[in-house]
């Protein structure tokens, strides 16, 4: 066997290791990170001067929201250029300097990628919109407007589609009289995938920054970049005025093949990195097959199930939600990929709200709600993520006025709805549970004048609780929320059985309690978990208690009875070994 016939076999093997199974990821999102230099922004220096913080924590991969070239019309996930870093965040020279720094403490660096669109400032879409037959044309989704209508006239959008972002998914092009698609903001525009010009273009800038390095890449809603190509109206529901396209843009006839491609075209042969996909929609059965090594396509994907439960009439109309409830769709996702596939662990991320707000209970148990919230996560079945701030229990912000807000989803929602009556105070009301921007406050690293988060003026409001919730402060504080994520994470590399065993759930005689085994040869794990604000006691099956009596309790969020039998305080979570 020659030299490369071995290191080949070598990758294979390691690749097939499946080493995400052990570890925990971390998402950056970098404006709101730490700040360098004074401007207000975060940039890659400041996420330099806090991979203590991480190394601390003990996490495994660092994933990287968008640091490339852009407008920031949606903070960056708008991208100008693939390859090149926004001055807001630094040089290329940063940008490796943290790639050392990060494999020198033995973690791994994903790069988030945005390849179902591009920002209208990029050189592709300049060239496609510059004339109907330039050679760049069909690198994105032309139409001219609808039949017996003129463009720019109500009505004349090639499809009905709603945006994600409110309002219609096209927009006319004065210069050539044509429409371009947009699932988002009107300066995102979809590539057309359907071109294989437009493939090869994104596999090669993959392996452009593979070949620098990075350790994988996180898929901004993968799911979406193939289209039904007759692009057909979708139904509108009453009080609409736009219609649903989701059936018609989302899992398109040919997604699985493009994910088939990526996987030949960019990562065969490179080793141990990480796949993971953004599939907003998607079911348990088509997380299945993307996750289904056999199939050869993503290492695993996030599903929208849990942090869709509390929308009523849209996510800005939230409810609350029914004990067990979350505890719910937790299990049926377990169940359903038990066998085949892999799940992606998560509360939240650059566009949900703070778990503890959403889930937990701010008012009187905090701490308490933050940690339980956190054990049942992370010791299920699936390799968990962890969104910056959330380790220390960071809460949404109270921003009670539309100037408060930053985020393209809020601000459009806030135009449109005030414009259709409703009244600004109720419109207000819905962006203080659900809006993306509590997610983007400053990390709060201590309980200085902007969270020492920057000297300069924050891009966005520092959430004022910086002063009792902070870093610094839960240092060392075996009570704190920081130092319960701290021993979480150490019982997952510690214990195969949280990373590799099975899963199943337990009935615990009430919705409040979240109760699971998880199993692996000998080894074998309990975890129960009061997940309201009231005290309860569980009621697990005879044999479970008689089995688990007099087992060691590894983990607790409380200094609460030991035993499995006693009641549980509001929101106190314990798991046990055997």
């Amino acid at each position: 066997m020659s030299l490369s016939e071995i290191l080949v076999a070598e990758n294979a093997a390691s690749a097939s290791s499946e080493w995400w199974k052990r570890a925990v990821v971390y998402q950056v999102y970098p404006r709101s990170f730490q700040d360098s230099d004074g401007d207000g922004i975060g940039d890659l220096r400041g996420i330099l001067q806090r991979l203590d913080h991480l190394e601390r924590l003990g996490i495994d991969v660092i994933w990287l929201s968008p640091i490339y070239r852009s407008p920031h019309a949606d903070n960056g996930y708008d991208i100008s250029d693939y390859q090149d870093i926004d001055p807001a965040f630094g040089t290329f020279d940063d940008f490796t300097e943290l790639l050392d720094a990060v494999h020198a403490r033995r973690m791994k660096l994903v790069m988030d990628l945005v390849v179902n669109h591009t920002s209208d400032e990029h050189p592709w879409f300049l060239e496609s919109r510059s004339s109907l037959d330039n050679p760049k044309r069909d690198w994105y989704w032309w139409r001219p407007a609808r039949a017996g209508h003129h463009p720019g006239e109500l009505g004349a959008e090639p499809t009905n589609w709603e945006s994600f972002f409110s309002g219609p998914t096209w927009t006319l092009d004065e210069r050539t009289g044509e429409y371009y698609l947009h699932l988002f903001a009107k300066k995102q525009p979809d590539l057309n995938w359907e071109n294989p010009e437009v493939r090869e273009a994104v596999y090669a800038m993959m392996r452009w920054w593979l070949d620098r390095g990075v350790d994988g890449f996180r898929m901004d809603v993968i799911n979406l970049i193939s289209k039904h190509p007759g692009l057909p109206d979708g139904t509108v529901t009453e009080g609409k005025t736009y219609g649903d396209g989701f059936p018609h843009y989302s899992a398109g006839p040919r997604l699985h093949e493009y994910l088939q491609e990526m996987r030949r075209e960019v990562f065969d042969g490179r080793g141990a990195l990480l796949t993971v996909g953004e599939t907003p929609g998607v079911t348990t059965e088509e997380a299945a097959l993307f996750s289904d090594p056999a199939r050869r396509e993503l290492d695993m994907v996030f599903q929208f199930e849990h942090v869709s439960l509390d929308h009523q009439d849209g996510k800005f109309r939230p409810r609350e939600l029914e004990p067990g409830e979350l505890a719910g769709s937790f299990t049926t996702w377990q169940d359903a990929l038990a066998q085949v596939g892999w799940n992606s662990l998560y509360l939240a991320n650059h566009d949900q709200p703070r778990p503890v707000s959403r889930f937990g209970d701010t008012a009187e148990w905090w701490r308490e709600s933050a940690t339980a919230l956190a054990t049942v996560l992370h010791l299920q079945r699936g390799t968990p993520y962890v969104y910056q701030g959330e380790e220390l229990g960071m809460t949404n912000a109270p921003f009670d006025q539309i100037g408060d807000y930053r985020d393209v989803e809020s601000l459009n929602h806030f135009t449109d709805a005030v414009g259709r009556g409703e009244q600004p105070d109720a419109v207000i009301a819905g962006l203080l549970r659900m809006s993306r921007d509590h997610a983007r406050t400053p990390v709060q690293w201590d309980d200085s004048f902007n969270a020492g988060f920057t000297d300069g003026r924050p891009w966005i409001r520092v959430n004022p609780n910086h002063t009792r919730i902070n870093a610094l402060a839960q240092y060392d504080d075996p009570g704190s929320v920081f130092e319960h994520y701290r021993a979480l994470i150490e019982l997952r590399h510690r214990l195969p059985v949280v990373a590799d065993g099975d899963f199943v759930r337990l009935d615990a005689g009430t919705p409040a309690v979240f109760a699971f085994q998880r199993t692996l040869d000998n080894e074998r794990l309990l975890v129960v978990a009061n997940l309201s604000s009231s005290a309860v006691t569980p009621l697990l099956p005879d044999a479970i208690r008689e089995e688990w009596h007099d087992a060691r309790l590894v983990l607790t969020n409380l200094a609460g009875e030991r035993d499995v039998d006693a009641a549980l305080h509001p929101w106190e979570a314990k798991a046990y070994t055997r």
